[in-house]
């Protein structure tokens, strides 16, 4: 029997954007005729091309390994003293951080990404949003206001600073802190780059903190073709540079188009953007009729986030918002 979230953690609940097929069940239609905007993805993804057939076939070798954290390292300047992990999707590496002290205390500023609270509630630590802690996680930018955390206390004995959507705004990064004692920044691939299937993300921290998530991943833990593709992306920093300028114009389209239909923006990043409206379930429900699929949260009743559309996809959001 395949178990879901919920029965292997029931005391919080993991909330996600995506769930396209429960939209499908409640609304009708086909995948293929709906737009996903719950999620904080680049509709314009990187271009894939030049996998190998020993991809898919070879098990993956040292050298592709160490080609991928050679880009990574270069790409987003990370410090000598630390080391990179890449891993299968970022939550693989979430999921396996509270493992790395015994279980205690760990504040999580809300609202914010909720896996990090899971993740550490799954293993026994006690989670809260202030007061002293043996451990703590800092979304920067925020998820799903967009805070950006202008400086931070990193001398908990475990911080986890998650910067799955900083590559939007590469001076903004803590990646500088990344070796001092106890602290992991987290890298998401497939946001910025729009390969969320891909399901690759890194591990940045001091050597012996790497080597023990290293040990938790095991061996082969990346596939063949996020090897290769992560490489290539990492290494075109033109194509960085023009996708950031190209979602700076598309978030401002966003927010001027959702104004314009009565919503407040009050945050977000350059993929994903914050609104406040009168009723943010009556605003997801008029979108899902037109197949247009929206994030809500439950702890608020007038927070409604979007990601971006694909560019055919600007008509149908004007006529249904």
């Amino acid at each position: 029997m395949q178990m879901n979230d919920d029965d292997l953690n029931p005391r919080i609940k993991r909330d996600h954007g995506g769930g396209l097929d429960g939209a499908i069940k409640q609304y009708g239609g086909k995948r293929r005729d709906w737009i996903d905007l719950s999620t904080g993805i680049n509709p314009h993804p990187f271009e894939v091309s030049g996998l190998q057939p020993s991809d898919w076939t070879d098990l993956p070798d040292h050298g592709a390994f160490e080609r991928l954290t050679q880009a990574a390292r270069r790409f987003w300047h990370v410090p000598d003293g630390a080391a990179i992990l890449p891993a299968p999707g970022a939550s693989a590496i979430i999921a396996r951080i509270p493992a790395l002290a015994s279980a205690n205390r760990v504040q999580i500023n809300a609202p914010t990404y909720n896996e990090h609270a899971a993740a550490f509630d799954a293993q026994g630590w006690a989670v809260q949003d202030t007061g002293p802690a043996e451990a703590r996680v800092i979304v920067h930018p925020n998820n799903p206001d967009g805070r950006i955390w202008q400086e931070i206390d990193a001398n908990a004995p475990l911080t986890v600073i998650d910067e799955s959507f900083c590559d939007v705004t590469p001076e903004a990064s803590l990646i500088h802190l990344a070796d001092r004692p106890g602290v992991i920044v987290l890298k998401s691939f497939g946001k910025f780059w729009g390969l969320a299937g891909l399901r690759l993300g890194f591990a940045i921290g001091r050597p012996d903190l790497i080597a023990r998530l290293n040990d938790m991943t095991g061996p082969w833990a990346v596939s063949g073709p996020a090897l290769r593709i992560g490489t290539q992306a990492l290494l075109d920093t033109e194509w960085a540079t023009e996708t950031r300028a190209r979602l700076t114009g598309e978030a401002a389209r966003m927010d001027t188009l959702l104004i314009d239909k009565g919503a407040k923006s009050i945050g977000g990043t350059t993929l994903f953007r914050l609104y406040e409206v009168d009723s943010a379930t009556d605003w997801q429900d008029r979108l899902a009729r037109a197949h247009i699929w929206s994030r809500v949260f439950p702890y608020s009743q007038t927070y409604l986030r979007l990601g971006l559309p694909p560019s055919e996809g600007w008509n149908r959001l004007e006529a249904a918002s």
